[in-house]
């Protein structure tokens, strides 16, 4: 594994870990020559996951789009990053036990934010408002409705 800082490439594993339920190995690094610690992960390579745009056009599946978009969402909310980490890995392993070769970025954005809204309203409504793109404060405060009724059905 190459050094990210001075790219020499002898580095030795100072830690390794299972992560995501054992899918994944986390390994902390060090350097031989700058002493620079690093981490890389280890998965098992899974076949391409191809997601259809609104605009028609594919791009492969992104776990780390996933994972930006939540970071924005959350962004000054009680919610801790390792939560955001499971959500992600959550999503992916219910995308790939679909079993399709293709998946529209609609129904990845409607699982984001069904599984959003239960863990915080505040970053479930960011997350929509980017997401649906609310064209005016109307179709907001719909939004906000059918939280507010949402939650009144949990509650009872």
């Amino acid at each position: 594994m190459k050094c990210p800082t001075c790219n020499f490439h002898n580095t030795r594993v100072i830690d390794s870990r299972p992560v995501e339920d054992g899918r994944s190995i986390r390994r902390r690094r060090e350097c031989e020559s700058c002493s620079h610690r690093f981490t890389t992960f280890e998965r098992v390579e899974q076949s391409p996951l191809i997601v259809i745009k609104k605009d028609g056009n594919r791009e492969e599946f992104s776990r780390d789009k996933i994972l930006r978009g939540l970071i924005k969402a959350c962004e000054k909310r009680p919610v801790p990053f390792k939560q955001l980490e499971d959500l992600t890995a959550e999503i992916e392993r219910e995308i790939r036990n679909i079993g399709v070769s293709e998946i529209k970025s609609e129904a990845i954005g409607e699982m984001v934010m069904d599984k959003l809204a239960k863990i915080d309203e505040v970053s479930y409504v960011r997350f929509a408002s980017v997401y649906r793109q609310f064209k005016d404060i109307n179709v907001f405060i719909e939004e906000l409705k059918d939280i507010l009724k949402k939650g009144q059905s949990n509650s009872e």
